[in-house]
């Protein structure tokens, strides 16, 4: 039968076997799946967009998460630390457990194809009680606003109305030291009333700055932090009052840095000719709660995070508090090693060998102990000590109990709490059993294992970016000396000079130092260290403190 092709502009009518047509048929419909074909691959451009198993969403325990695309031989990037992956990000190779709340981002890259949109999942573990950092105001005394430090689970945030009474409470609360004494609040409507300040910042626009740590920088988090010049220190002491490392009061310095959800704290802290030192430097990331090594110190002598047990004006104006609150004894139990402590607390500064208070003994107002007769803003705070307790966290004036000081408390008021005798408390049951461990009997384990720490350049160009990756093994929480906490395998920084970087990894027995890291920035100028005190003519010996700069934005 005739068939006709077109050829060109020109038709041309041709014959052919019924033979040689089926074989030119076959010809135009392999052209066509082609043709069809290449118009199917042109609408694919963009890999697609990451999903995760299970969903986002509150969980009671940690989760194992997967994270997949539908696009073949795409490679997934990925990140935990609420920074926007890149490819410069940890690659996804399994499954990963996220067992703290966190953000996982990833995005998907494929050859051939552009990059997939952001892909986000928000997995919250143990129900913290507040969502986010960022609700936090910013400013000295600066609300919280419904934030609470550290999950629900953790032992601050935890209700022990109904824990039991530890056995030896009998025998605590009527022996000296404990017993005939009263509560006093160690705060009050202005700084003059005592209180440990606070402030939050935005480190993104609040620039981190070197803290020089002296007395116990062993048992510290020596790195940069967001420390505006004009933070409040704890005792308001004169610039240069105790420089560089006189005992001023504990002098502490409370920084949330809201855009990272960290907490910085200081311990007799000096400022002076714009320049920081403190004896000791602690980072906690309040979204989790890291375990610090048995037998040291923080800028508390229990070892623990000063900010969680203040009482704060904005919680109650909230209505409610729902954390322990921090108090102090005169006395707290000694022997060889420095002396006892219990959990949660991971370290002592015992000065009495015959006393039975041990630091980080929990105690709770009794439940029978009629609040009604208090004002409203009394009985916020004597709920709390019935539903959540007291820690005992340091040495200092018997049975203070320490707040951030607000215009807005009535000190007459305040003072109506200082009726409330020790004996109307009971201790919570502890563990280890009293009197709990010390130094030398802590347990005992294995430091983190740093199994790397690289740069992807040794060399830039002066503000543009380079990656930090590092792996840890047995870590709880990890920081870079020149750049400040860090979590989720890498970070992006952009130098403008010369810097060296070490990497930290610590746990609950130990602490792990990298190799140095030096990244260069051809024809940066580094700049000049200062000293203080300043050049001159003194009577006596002077302690010279050098103070060296490192330019990085993160």
């Amino acid at each position: 039968m005739p068939f006709q092709i077109i050829a060109s502009t020109q038709s041309q009518r041709l014959r052919f076997g019924t033979r040689i047509l089926l074989k030119a048929l076959a010809l135009s419909f392999s052209c066509l799946a082609l043709l069809f074909t290449s118009l199917a691959s042109a609408q694919v451009t963009v890999t697609a967009i990451p999903t995760f198993s299970p969903a986002a969403g509150t969980y009671s325990s940690a989760q194992t998460v997967t994270i997949s695309t539908t696009t073949p031989s795409a490679t997934i990037y990925y990140t935990t630390n609420e920074t926007t992956p890149t490819t410069n990000s940890t690659v996804y190779s399994g499954a990963i457990t996220v067992s703290a709340s966190a953000m996982v981002e990833a995005i998907a890259v494929a050859n051939g194809l552009s990059n997939s949109a952001l892909g986000s999942a928000t997995y919250t573990i143990g129900s913290v009680i507040a969502t986010s950092c960022s609700l936090m105001s910013l400013g000295n005394g600066a609300s919280l606003n419904g934030f609470v430090p550290f999950p629900s689970t953790n032992v601050w945030n935890t209700n022990i109305a109904s824990a039991l009474v530890d056995p030896n409470s009998s025998t605590i609360v009527v022996a000296p030291g404990f017993a005939g004494w009263y509560l006093h609040p160690d705060f009050g409507s202005s700084l003059g009333d005592g209180g440990i300040p606070y402030v939050v910042v935005d480190s993104t626009t609040t620039p981190a700055v070197s803290i020089n740590v002296i007395d116990n920088a062993s048992q510290s988090d020596v790195v940069v932090a967001p420390f505006p010049i004009t933070a409040p220190i704890e005792g308001n002491p004169a610039d240069c009052s105790g420089w560089p490392d006189t005992y001023n009061g504990d002098a502490h310095v409370l920084v949330l840095d809201r855009a990272k959800c960290e907490l910085y704290e200081t311990y007799n802290t000096n400022r002076c000719n714009l320049h920081w030192d403190a004896s000791s430097e602690t980072i906690w990331d309040m979204r989790n709660y890291e375990s610090r090594p048995f037998g040291w110190t923080s800028a508390d002598a229990a070892g623990l995070a000063v900010f969680p047990g203040l009482v704060r004006y904005d919680e109650i104006a909230s209505g409610t508090i729902k954390h322990a609150l921090r108090f102090t004894l005169e006395q707290t139990k000694n022997d060889a090693h420095s002396g006892y402590f219990v959990s949660p607390a991971t370290h002592a500064a015992g000065n009495n060998w015959a006393t039975n208070n041990v630091t980080g003994m929990r105690i709770r107002l009794k439940s029978s102990f009629d609040i009604s007769g208090f004002s409203p803003v009394n009985q916020i705070i004597l709920t709390a000590m019935q539903q959540y307790g007291l820690i005992l966290a340091d040495n200092g004036g018997n049975f203070y109990f320490q707040g951030a000081s607000d215009p807005r408390f009535d000190n007459n008021d305040l003072a109506n709490l200082e009726q409330i005798a020790s004996s109307n408390f009971e201790v919570v049951q502890a563990t280890p059993e009293f009197p709990g461990f010390d130094s030398a009997t802590a347990p005992a384990g294995a430091a983190p294992t740093i199994n790397s720490f690289t740069a992807s350049a040794s060399s830039v160009g002066t503000g543009n970016p380079v990656t930090l990756t590092y792996s840890a093994s047995g870590d709880s929480y990890d920081y870079i000396d020149m750049i400040g906490p860090v979590s989720g395998g890498s970070v992006t920084i952009a130098p403008t000079e010369t810097n060296t970087y070490t990497l930290y990894s610590t746990n609950a027995y130990g602490r792990s130092e990298s190799t140095p890291i030096t990244v260069a920035v051809p024809g940066s100028v580094v700049a000049a260290p200062t000293f203080t005190p300043v050049a001159g003519t003194y009577s006596s010996a002077e302690r010279v403190n050098k103070f060296e700069t490192g330019c990085v934005r993160v």
